[in-house]
């Protein structure tokens, strides 16, 4: 008999750490996992729709997110025993650069469509907080997209692509409207709630226990109501 497909919804953000984390830890499930299939689909989300566009360097967005530079250490300590243990290495040295994300997410839009969101999604988060690759640069994100086959004509196209930025910014509305304030957040089969990384077993617990009763588990992750990670 045919095992209907677990559906797994990820609504998260490039600028946000906790997705990683989450996306790997989703992804460790995923292989334990020897039930039903579970398709898994990325959506966006902005954490500051607001950054400039060219973006705030490591010292400038932490003190205007926390207020003291010392406040954050505690964290990214946490931070970063949370992603070695997920094979994540967090870079937060003087070159990293704090980005709109949008224009990765309309990037992610497009990928989407031609098959390879979930490759880029990694890609990008690597970049981001492991290589310190400024993404708000058109010739970094030209040299990414290419890995994918991508000239960059085509890239610099997408971002400029104002019906695509408005079908990213609809979605993440859709999912405020939902009630996702923080993230990432997964909705499994349209009634689970999932939030923050959570570790692997509470996916596994989730796969297995698939039911109209709506659950929220709660965990690590990056709240925009509060700018706190």
């Amino acid at each position: 008999m045919r095992k209907e497909t677990i559906k797994v919804d990820v609504v998260s953000d490039v600028a946000c750490p906790w997705c990683y984390v989450g996306k790997r830890r989703l992804e460790t499930a995923l292989t334990q996992w020897k039930g039903a299939p579970v398709e898994v689909t990325w959506h966006p989300y902005q954490l500051d729709p607001n950054m400039p566009a060219e973006g705030l360097d490591r010292n400038t967005y932490l003190t205007n997110k926390f207020g003291d530079l010392e406040r954050t250490q505690e964290m990214t300590n946490h931070l970063t025993e949370a992603g070695a243990s997920e094979g994540i290495t967090f870079n937060f040295g003087d070159k990293w650069l704090a980005v709109n994300t949008l224009p990765l997410h309309q990037l992610l839009h497009i990928a989407g469509e031609e098959g390879f969101r979930n490759q880029l999604k990694e890609r990008f988060l690597k970049a981001y907080f492991d290589e310190n690759l400024h993404l708000n640069k058109p010739e970094v994100l030209s040299t990414i997209m290419s890995e994918y086959g991508w000239d960059a004509a085509k890239t610099t196209k997408v971002i400029a692509d104002e019906n695509i930025a408005y079908a990213v910014k609809q979605e993440i509305a859709h999912y405020q409207q939902l009630g996702v304030t923080g993230v990432p957040f997964f909705i499994i089969n349209d009634k689970y709630g999932i939030s923050g990384a959570q570790p692997a077993s509470v996916f596994l617990e989730a796969f297995a226990q698939v039911s109209p009763i709506e659950v929220l588990s709660e965990g690590d992750s990056c709240d925009s109501d509060t700018g706190i990670c």
